[in-house]
């Protein structure tokens, strides 16, 4: 037993696997990420696991799809023998006595790779097979196409990039990648010297055998650093490559074919990030950590001097405006902007804005005071997105387009607003002839389309080169980014029908012929909320006492069309201000207006994550007409969460309990600070309305309490039919029938 466990302990593949965890753990960090994706202990909130195990190629989860990113696992388990490689070589010099060394490296380093990837299979079987609802024969050709995919770039690999024999562009960069040029610039250090050699007994030679070391001839070890270096200047070479790869695939990412599934993207980008680390680790050694540093304070240079600028920019909006021209982003400028003169003019507007919507209603001989609906919608990804849209055309069906024809607001925010301005824009093409049937199931299929694999795909590759990247949109020269790729996706599955400016539907808003859309913004600057409307809506900047101070009046939110007013505000596109509106952290960039100094966006849910601020102001300040011009006033809440839900109560029980608990309360318990705030407003709001207004909620209540659609932008097929499904909820359906009753 001694002498076998001798054998296995000096085995080459083990001794290799007991290196990488006493060398450089930081290395093994790439696949302890890829596992906790997968597994979604890490980033699943976002729906990352989904990019691995259901990887989306032009639209469909299929062989194709899976042949890609199989294409890029073999990218980067090939990054990760050519990292390790150029590490560890030294440590085992005999490799430099064996013929395709580089070769027989890899096949001896392939314990982790292969252990992940026995783990992959297992999980992405049971992912598609429960949550997609996938068909054994669509499991065994993703199964296919992926080991298909690394099957092919790993052979190109060995036939090409790592033959010891020259060619023309091996000549060519034979300088440019040779580690010793860069190595002779680095002082010696005697910290650099380690004696570290690898001992080991046996190893797996050609055709797999496994073969003693000492069969080995011997070499002088010059002669081996020789062999050694020109297999490193190949792996640096492939590394080269992979990042022009990545680049190009970014360039051209408007072509639908070159758009590689985002999990793809990430493995290549990881596998470009692990090369960068190998090679500060190998060039620099003992000065690694002062090269980091320097790397660090270079990167916040070119940030500091706008080389690299991580935020995005609005499409529609004029940037070139000189400085002086532009808006101040200050106290003063706001408040000589938004005066108590501005606050009764807009006021009016908007009251001349609502007799136009109740003599529509005249014209047909219906009640003299009808019904009234403000429809709010919350926040919370694609699940929110396509439970919204569903609610709003199951309902508008049963009301037989009442439910449309009465609303005259729509708030709120992140992917609510996304559901409902897809489903105004329908119906308001519907209502110009332009598309026959607005209930139309594809429609529904349309909003629940994925929009997290162009965003990802965007930040592993465009976002590398955006300040070179630039495009023109609606008239205007910028640069693109993930933000950029999550619209042109909205419109893509959308067909179409959401590429329109925001003045696109001013006229008809004006009009009241289609309900009016405020879509929000957390301005980060300062906390106050960017109001984006095709209206003049200044009378929701602040409260109405605040008018009466003259001198300092509360002003809380920013009228975004009177702001921007000399930068073709009506030329935004209505995709980025959905876009801004659902600025979810790191996942989109925050946005900058151009404004002195730039106004900084994100996510309206920071700051109303269910549109009831915007929506009870706007019911105060215009109470006057909707008591003398309505009989009934319906408040009508989609929410992707269910109103009185009780969260379990943390317990602090453990040391990462007690440590994690006051950093993230925040971010988990915010939807629920949010809700209890909301529940004092619904008090308030019946008396200053005369006991006209009633509230209605609609809530997504998940078929299995424990298991609720992930708050990301992408959703499963078994989310999707449980989303569909739980407008038949006895929960909903009472509040169904409330509506109805509402209005008769």
């Amino acid at each position: 037993m001694k002498k076998a466990l001798r054998n296995v302990y000096y085995f080459l593949p083990v001794q290799l696997l007991l290196l990488h965890f006493r060398k450089y753990q930081l290395l093994l960090g790439f696949w302890l990420i890829l596992v906790a994706t997968i597994t979604g202990n890490f980033a699943s909130h976002f729906g990352a696991s989904a990019l691995f195990l259901s990887p989306e190629y032009l639209g469909q989860i299929d062989f194709y799809s899976a042949f890609l990113l199989g294409a890029a696992m073999g990218v980067f388990i090939m990054g990760w023998h050519i990292t390790t490689f150029i590490i560890h070589s030294k440590r085992i010099h005999f490799m430099g006595a064996i013929r395709h060394a580089f070769l027989l490296y890899c096949i001896n380093n392939a314990l982790i790779p292969v252990l992940f990837l026995i783990f992959y299979s297992i999980s992405i079987v049971h992912y598609q097979w429960y949550y997609e609802h996938a068909t054994t024969w669509a499991i065994l050709k993703l199964q296919l196409g992926f080991y298909l995919g690394i099957f092919i770039v790993v052979l190109i690999s060995f036939l090409y990039f790592f033959r010891v024999g020259r060619d023309l562009i091996k000549t060519i960069l034979s300088r440019i990648t040779n580690p010793s040029v860069i190595r002779d610039l680095i002082p010696y250090d005697s910290l650099d010297f380690e004696l570290d050699i690898i001992h080991c007994e046996t190893f797996i030679g050609p055709w797999f055998k496994i073969l003693p070391y000492a069969d080995l001839e011997t070499y002088h070890p010059r002669v081996s650093n020789i062999i050694l270096r020109r297999h490193h200047r190949n792996a640096i070479f492939a590394t080269l490559v992979a990042y022009i790869g990545l680049i190009t695939l970014g360039v051209f990412m408007e072509e639908p074919l070159l758009r590689i599934p985002a999990g793809a993207g990430f493995l290549i980008l990881f596998s470009i990030i692990m090369g960068l680390v190998g090679a500060v680790k190998y060039f620099l050694k003992s000065w690694e950590a002062i090269g980091w540093v320097m790397i660090v304070v270079l990167l916040s240079v070119m940030v500091k001097f706008s080389f690299f600028d991580f935020r995005s920019v609005a499409y529609g909006l004029y940037y070139r405006l000189p400085v002086a021209q532009q808006p101040h982003y200050e106290y003063d400028s706001l408040r000589k902007l938004f005066t108590p003169q501005r606050y009764a003019a807009d006021k009016i507007t908007e009251e001349g804005r609502l007799d136009k919507w109740k003599n529509k209603f005249a014209a047909g001989n219906v009640a003299e005071q009808p019904p009234l609906i403000v429809i709010t919608v919350s926040g919370g990804g694609a699940r929110s997105a396509y439970f919204t849209f569903r609610t709003l055309q199951f309902i508008d069906s049963v009301t037989k387009g009442r439910l449309f024809d009465n609303t005259v607001l729509m708030t709120g925010a992140s992917g609510g607003m996304i559901g409902a301005a897809y489903w105004r824009s329908i119906h308001d093409a519907y209502k110009q002839g332009l598309i026959k049937n607005p209930y139309d199931p594809k429609y529904q299929d349309n909003v629940g389309k994925d929009l997290l694999n162009a965003i990802i795909f965007s930040m592993a590759s465009v976002d590398l080169i955006s300040p070179f990247n630039k495009i023109t949109v609606a008239g205007y020269s910028y640069t693109r980014d993930r933000g950029y790729a999550m619209e042109q996706e909205m419109i893509h599955n959308t067909d179409g029908l959401m590429d329109k400016s925001i003045g696109y539907f001013k006229q008809r808003e004006a009009d009241g012929t289609i309900p009016q859309m405020i879509i929000n913004g957390t301005i980060i600057n300062d906390g106050r909320k960017l109001m984006v409307s095709t209206q003049p809506i200044s009378y929701l900047t602040q409260p109405e006492y605040s008018t009466h101070d003259t001198a300092n009046p509360t002003i809380d939110a920013v009228d975004f069309a009177a702001f921007f007013s000399k930068q073709d505000p009506y030329n935004l596109r209505i995709t980025t201000a959905l876009r801004m509106n659902a600025t979810f952290p790191f996942i989109l960039p925050v946005m900058k207006f151009p404004s002195h100094p730039y106004m900084n966006v994100m996510d309206a849910g920071l700051r109303d994550n269910f549109g009831t601020e915007v929506a009870s102001r706007y019911l105060f300040t215009m109470r006057d007409w909707l008591t003398a011009n309505t009989r009934k006033v319906i408040f009508l809440e989609i929410r992707d969460t269910r109103e009185n839900q009780v969260l379990e109560s943390t317990n602090e029980s453990s040391l990462g309990a007690m440590i994690g608990d006051p950093i993230f309360v925040i971010q988990n318990k915010w939807e629920s600070f949010q809700s209890y705030y909301r529940g004092y407003l619904k008090d308030y709001a019946p008396y200053f309305l005369g006991g006209r207004l009633r509230f209605v909620t609609m809530s997504y209540v998940p078929y299995e309490s424990q298991k609720i659609a992930a708050l990301n932008f992408h959703l499963t097929q078994k989310e999707k039919e449980d989303l569909y499904q739980s407008i038949d909820n006895p929960i909903n359906q009472v509040q169904v029938d409330t509506l109805l009753q509402l209005l008769r």
